[in-house]
């Protein structure tokens, strides 16, 4: 295959939804975040109904579990778990250990599920505790666990996810107080080219992470923040996405994407868009990830 249609993502075909039910802005954790700024919910569960067939129509399979009436903002469901299956059989997940105990609820309900659904959970750290980790930091790419670290997740997570799951894992820091989490400010598309948001991270993770991406789609922090188009899930060549400024919209066709636009607007009132309302739950150990015996963590050199 020519570098200039590189392999499509073998995952992203598979995601785990839940409902919007209880959605409201409770609290205030993100800067995007308003208590007097209130979702309007009839329109919230329309735009996630239209999020979940449109994944359906491109090829995707959604789960779909039920909110608890407590937890306001479960509907985010990429921060639950992040979700492994395996080349030689089995699935895991490591369950979440929000960094803000508004949301740590979530876990006790997304374990269920996880379990029910034949993944074996696991924590990082001694009982869940050992270190704060937030799934809508990690993502596969080019063999390794791409990790942002600083707002949600710490920095001593990346290494209980090296040697849990025998994987390397990148570290990248994230310096922006709005893009607090990874997947509001990179977003993988193929095998060489992901969405990048240069400004969120400090300037040895910029520089290793642009050393990471072959063929990067460089955002700027005001398209990242004014269209949370970085936010974004991937099925095959097609982009869902919940805006697409037109410059970086060419640059997408350009090279073989479809770009199918969802409004979620009424959940960017919460901090989150198309990828945080989705959990891909086929990343697949060996496949997407090579094995490293004992794992191995890279941070940016300083």
């Amino acid at each position: 295959m020519s570098q200039s249609t590189p392999a499509e993502l073998s995952w992203g075909r598979h995601y785990l939804m839940v409902r919007p039910d209880h959605f409201r802005v409770q609290y205030r954790i993100n800067p995007f975040m308003d208590l007097d700024a209130q979702p309007l919910l009839d329109r919230a569960s329309e735009q996630w109904r239209h999020l979940l067939t449109t994944l359906a129509d491109a090829g995707a399979a959604v789960e779909v579990v039920e909110a608890r009436s407590d937890a306001p903002d479960m509907v985010y469901a990429m921060n639950l778990g992040l979700a492994f299956a395996s080349a030689s059989g089995g699935a895991r997940v490591a369950l979440s250990h929000m960094r803000y105990a508004e949301r740590r609820m979530e876990t006790v309900s997304a374990g269920t599920w996880f379990a029910g659904a034949g993944f074996a959970p696991t924590y990082i750290g001694a009982d869940g505790i050992g270190a704060h980790f937030e799934a809508g930091d990690a993502f596969p790419f080019g063999g390794g666990l791409l990790v942002g670290y600083g707002p949600r997740t710490e920095e001593l997570a990346l290494k209980h996810l090296a040697s849990e799951f025998d994987i390397r894992v990148h570290g990248l820091a994230l310096t922006s107080g709005a893009m607090y989490h990874l997947d509001l400010a990179f977003c993988p598309l193929d095998g060489r080219r992901a969405l990048v948001c240069p400004s969120a991270f400090d300037e040895p993770s910029r520089r290793a992470l642009l050393d990471l991406v072959p063929e990067p789609i460089l955002v700027t922090e005001e398209e990242a923040l004014a269209t949370f188009c970085t936010n974004s899930v991937v099925v095959g060549r097609t982009v869902v996405m919940p805006a697409c400024p037109d410059r970086v919209r060419s640059e997408l066709e350009r090279t073989g994407f479809r770009v199918v636009v969802v409004d979620v607007s009424e959940f960017h009132k919460g901090g989150g868009s198309v990828r945080c309302l989705t959990n891909p739950l086929d990343v697949t150990l060996g496949r997407d990830l090579d094995v490293v015996r004992g794992g191995d963590v890279v941070l940016p050199l300083r």
